[in-house]
C-alpha cells in the first residue's frame, strides 16, 4: 500500500500553486462547504493565485455535517489532490492552501469566532441552492423552514448557515466592525444580492440591533460571482488512480475536468487574493456570465440528465453520445435559450458551446445522470422560467424548456403508474414528497403536469401560460407512452415549426 499523504511526503510531489502561509492566523479566508466543488474549484484558483502573487490567504474550511473529509484533511495536514481528467490525458496534484478544517453543525461556535476574528477578511460559501433558504414562493427568507425558525427563535445557537451568517457579522460587528466580504460561489443568481438579502431578513427576523444592520450594510460586501467546473462525485477507484500517479495514498481525493471559469466582482473592502493571476475573471459583468451558464450549461444539462436517465442512461456522456439526445439539447442552446441573453462583452460563445460539447462527452470524469438531475425543485426556477416566458410573450411556444419540464416530473414526480427506471428513480429532491402530494388525485399525464405547475413550482407566471401548461402535459403523456426518444422527437418538430413561422 503506498504511504500516506502528508506534509512529510510533499517532496517531488507536483504542488497546484504555493502554499499558503503556514500560521492558521495568518489564514484571510473562511469557507463553509468543504465538499468536493470548493475543493476543485475556489481552493484551486486560490493556491494558483498565490503561487503567482504571496499574501496571508489560507483557507480555513467547514465541512457542513459529514466528517469523512474533514478527518481526512486533518490526517493529511490540510493535503488533498485534483485529479484532472481531460481528452489530453490525466494528471494530479496536490492543493496545499488548507490551515483549518472543522464541521459546522457541530461546532457552530467556532464558524461565529473565525467570522468574527479580524484576521478573516473574506468568507466563501457553497452551500447549494438550499442553503440560503430563498423561499421559491415569496422569493423571500423562508421562515416556514422549521430549521430556520429555531435560529431565529435563538440566533445564538445556529444550525443554518444563514443563521451561521448572522451570528458571525453580529458578532464581528460588536469587536470592532473590521470591513469583510461574504463570497458565495454557487449556482444561486445573482449569487451576492442573494446572500446579502437573506442575511439582512434573518437579522431583521431576529432582532439585530440597529448597528448590525448598520454594520452589515455598510461594512460588509457582498460580491457577486459565477462559477462553472464540472465536479463529479468521487468514485471508488480515485485513490487508486492518484496513488498510480503520485505514489501516495490520498483519503480526500476530488475528480474533476481541465476546464475552469470563475468569474468574479471585485468588491472586497478588506482585500483579496490576486484571483485574476490564478486564472479567475474579475468582471463588472457578471450577471451577464450567470446567465450564459445558466441557459446554455445548467439548463441543457438538466435535459440530457433526465432525458438520459429515463432512458436508462447512467452518465451525461453515455447520453450525449445518443443522437437524439444531442440534437435536443443542442436545439435548446441555440434556439431557445440563447436568443434570450445578453452576452458579455467580448465573449466567444461559439468556443463556449464547442468546450461545452467536448465537455459533455468526456468519458472519463462519468458525471451520473441522477447527479445532475436532483435537485429540480431548486435548480429549474432559476433556468427555465425567464426563458420560458420570454418566448411566450413574444408569440412562441418554448417546446424544448417544457421538455425540460415535462422530462423532470418524469423522473422526480411520476404519473401513477409509470416506472422512469433506476437512473431517474436515485434522483433527489427536497420537494419531491410535497409534489407527489399535490399529483396524487391526477387520473392522467396530463392533468399530472397541470396540477404540479399550477401549484406554481417553477413559478407562478408560467403557471398561467396555458399553452404552456397544455405543451408539458402532451409532452409528458408521450414520455410515458412512448419514451423518451419519441417525445424528444416532438418538441424537435414543434420548436422547428416556432423558428420557422
Amino acid at each position: 500500500m503506498s504511504p500516506a499523504l502528508s506534509r512529510s511526503r510533499l517532496g517531488g510531489l507536483p504542488l497546484l500553486g504555493a502554499s499558503a502561509p503556514q500560521d492558521p492566523a495568518r489564514a484571510g479566508i473562511i469557507h463553509l462547504g468543504l465538499g468536493a466543488f470548493h475543493r476543485a474549484h475556489a481552493a484551486v484558483h486560490t493556491a494558483r493565485a498565490l503561487a503567482a502573487e504571496e499574501g496571508d490567504w489560507g483557507i480555513i474550511g467547514f465541512a457542513n455535517r459529514s466528517r469523512s473529509v474533514v478527518d481526512a484533511m486533518s490526517r493529511q495536514d490540510g493535503l488533498y489532490s485534483v485529479l484532472e481528467l481531460s481528452e489530453s490525458g490525466t494528471r494530479a496534484d496536490v492543493v496545499d492552501v488548507h490551515r483549518g478544517v472543522g464541521v459546522m453543525t457541530e461546532d457552530p461556535g467556532a464558524v461565529v469566532r473565525e467570522i468574527a476574528d479580524a484576521h478573516r477578511r473574506i468568507l466563501t460559501l457553497t452551500v447549494s441552492e438550499g442553503g440560503y433558504y430563498v423561499s421559491p414562493r415569496s422569493g423571500h427568507l423562508d421562515v416556514d423552514s422549521p430549521l430556520l425558525r429555531s435560529d431565529l427563535a435563538d440566533p445564538s445557537a445556529p444550525r443554518t448557515v444563514i443563521g451561521l451568517l448572522g451570528a458571525g457579522l453580529t458578532a464581528r460587528a460588536a469587536a470592532g466592525g473590521e470591513p469583510f466580504t461574504v463570497l458565495p460561489c454557487d449556482n444561486v443568481a445573482s449569487a451576492g444580492q442573494t446572500a446579502r438579502r437573506m442575511v439582512t431578513e434573518f437579522l431583521e427576523h431576529s432582532g439585530a440591533s440597529a448597528d448590525v444592520l448598520e454594520y452589515v450594510r455598510t461594512g460588509v460586501s457582498f460580491p457577486d460571482a459565477m462559477v462553472d467546473r464540472i465536479v463529479p462525485a468521487t468514485s471508488p477507484g480515485t485513490t487508486e488512480q492518484v496513488a498510480g500517479l503520485l505514489g501516495v495514498r490520498d483519503d480526500a481525493p476530488v475528480r474533476t475536468e481541465q476546464f475552469s471559469m470563475w468569474v468574479i466582482e471585485d468588491d472586497f473592502p478588506a482585500g483579496r487574493p490576486a484571483w485574476e493571476r490564478g486564472g479567475a475573471i474579475l468582471s463588472d459583468e457578471v450577471e451577464k456570465y450567470e446567465q450564459v451558464k445558466l441557459r446554455i450549461l445548467n439548463g441543457p444539462h438538466s435535459l440530457i440528465a433526465y432525458l438520459g436517465a429515463l432512458d436508462g442512461r447512467t452518465t451525461i456522456p453515455e447520453s450525449f453520445a445518443e443522437d437524439w439526445v444531442a440534437e435536443a439539447t443542442l436545439a435548446l442552446i441555440h434556439d431557445e435559450n440563447l436568443p434570450t441573453i445578453e452576452l458579455p462583452s467580448g465573449f466567444d460563445v461559439g468556443g463556449y458551446i464547442e468546450d461545452l460539447t467536448h465537455r459533455w462527452r468526456n468519458h472519463d470524469l462519468g458525471h451520473r445522470t441522477r447527479q445532475v438531475g436532483s435537485d429540480g425543485s431548486m435548480r429549474l426556477p432559476q433556468r427555465i422560467p425567464v426563458p420560458a416566458l420570454a418566448h411566450l410573450r413574444a408569440g412562441r411556444m418554448p417546446a424544448l424548456l417544457a421538455l425540460t419540464v415535462a422530462a423532470w416530473f418524469a423522473c422526480v414526480v411520476p404519473p401513477r403508474g409509470f416506472e422512469p427506471g433506476e437512473q431517474a428513480r436515485a434522483m433527489t429532491d427536497p420537494d419531491q414528497s410535497r409534489l407527489q402530494e399535490i399529483a396524487a388525485g391526477t387520473a392522467t399525464p396530463a392533468e399530472h403536469a397541470r396540477a404540479l405547475l399550477e401549484s406554481g413550482c417553477l413559478s407562478a407566471e408560467l403557471a398561467e401560460e396555458s399553452g404552456f401548461v397544455d405543451l408539458v402535459g402532451a409532452l409528458l403523456t408521450t414520455l410515458v407512452t412512448s419514451g423518451p426518444r419519441a417525445a424528444a422527437a416532438e418538441a424537435l418538430t414543434l420548436s422547428l415549426k416556432e423558428n420557422r413561422s
